[in-house]
């Protein structure tokens, strides 16, 4: 029993290792889904694996515009050496219109509006030699009706 445990202990160990986390990080969260898509992303290192992410992102097209903020908690474990994963949890809020000159006579105000929601991330993230990571997370949310709910991202940030 006394090795099990043991062996236990250095798995568990081995796999939750903690990842010193850059101090801050700001860059680009390109995102996919129906959500916004483009966010300007800000990271801050709260100690050595956890951190928080405040992201404004903002979409322009043919469909709608809209903006949202959101917030997240983070915490980063080590897979390898420069290699991590990370989960986390978090919410904000948005705005949507439609483009009402491009959809025709169709009536969309039930999907305009105010948002709030809460979200979870998870995702990994390699940090190079210089100062730059790159991460692909996805990101779940529940929220008001005028809410995604999910997003896909490739994130792009400089460390410093």
């Amino acid at each position: 029993m006394k090795k099990l445990t043991l062996l236990f202990l250095l798995l568990f160990g081995f796999t939750m290792q903690a990842q010193e986390v850059a101090k801050n990080a700001l860059g680009l969260r390109l995102g996919g889904a129906d959500g916004i898509g483009f966010e300007i992303s800000y990271q801050r290192a709260l100690g050595s694996n956890n951190r928080l992410e405040a992201d404004l992102g903002w979409r322009d097209n043919d469909h709608f515009e809209g903006f949202q903020l959101t917030g997240l908690y983070q915490w980063v474990w080590q897979i390898e050496q420069r290699f991590n994963w990370y989960a986390g949890v978090g919410g904000g809020f948005g705005d949507r219109e439609h483009d009402h000159h491009h959809n025709g006579n169709h009536n969309h105000d039930d999907d305009e509006g105010v948002y709030v929601f809460v979200a979870g991330v998870v995702g990994i993230e390699y940090s190079f030699d210089i100062p730059l990571m790159l991460s692909l997370d996805f990101r779940p949310g529940i929220g008001s009706k005028h809410y995604d709910g999910y997003d896909l991202a490739l994130g792009i940030r400089y460390q410093f």
